[in-house]
């Protein structure tokens, strides 16, 4: 075989290859506006189908007991579901640890005061294309994702709840 291993060849190979990945990555990537993937899982208080909060602004947060930024981000997910729940809002936590005794001893130290799912099998982040711990999903009342957001910082805590404000009506 008589391979052309010049640099220019070499380059336009790998930016032949990055392309194809960023369009793969692209086509699994879940898009505003679409309808988010379904859950059905256990929860710590019964079963857990985001069907059933058809209706609700929902806030869907993946999350892991060894994830240092859950540790940041449940007291502000406390107190949003505290602030507007009321106005038809609803956080599910979805843990992600594959034995769900290590989510029930992170829950007793953080305790949530939303509804918390367990997804032993790791089902639910491969639909929703989940990259990293913490990422969060607001999921409209038409079921349709409205925002994705990975991470969590404190600077991020205005700007989401920004986002939930206006997602209610803007009050």
């Amino acid at each position: 075989m008589n391979r052309d291993t010049t640099p220019r060849a070499i380059a336009r190979s790998l930016a032949v290859l990055a392309a194809g990945l960023a369009l793969a990555t692209a086509a699994h990537a879940l898009d505003v506006g679409t309808a988010a993937p379904e859950l059905n899982l256990p929860g710590s208080a019964g079963p857990v189908k985001l069907a059933d909060y058809r209706g609700k602004l929902v806030y869907v947060d993946f999350w892991a007991s060894w994830c240092k930024p859950c540790l940041q981000s449940f007291p502000w997910m406390n107190e949003m579901q505290e602030r507007y729940g009321a106005r038809g809002f609803q956080i599910i936590g979805v843990n992600v640890d594959a034995k769900a005794d290590e989510a029930r001893r992170f829950l007793s130290e953080t305790p949530a005061k939303f509804v918390v799912a367990f997804d032993t099998k790791g089902e639910a982040p491969k639909s929703y294309a989940i990259k990293g711990m913490p990422t969060s999903f607001l999921v409209g009342p038409d079921g349709k994702l409205l925002l994705e957001h990975a991470g969590f910082r404190d600077a991020d805590r205005a700007a989401l709840e920004a986002k939930i404000r206006q997602a209610l009506g803007g009050q």
